[in-house]
């Protein structure tokens, strides 16, 4: 199941992820930093989705209230919902 979302109070634009058996497959982010953020990507993948969630939900980037890791895991848990 693929889940797109907007990103909000970031640099990136939006998270794409898709995610089959509770395992993530794949992460798109459009925008924010590259490098860092292909890093997380493939990092991520294979990786259960919980616990995906757990480690990115509550990280803070500079002086903003979230960060691109929170967001994708935002993005993670959106789409866990909707396979329910």
């Amino acid at each position: 199941m693929t889940h797109t979302r907007k990103n909000k109070g970031v640099c990136s634009r939006s998270t794409t992820v898709t995610i089959e058996n509770g395992i993530i497959q794949n992460v798109q982010v459009d925008d924010g930093c590259d490098g860092n953020l292909k890093a997380v990507c493939s990092l991520l993948q294979g990786m259960p989705a919980q616990q995906a969630i757990e480690r990115m939900q509550n990280l803070v980037c500079d002086n903003k209230k979230t960060s691109c890791p929170a967001q994708i895991a935002i993005c993670i848990q959106e789409a866990l919902q909707q396979q329910q």
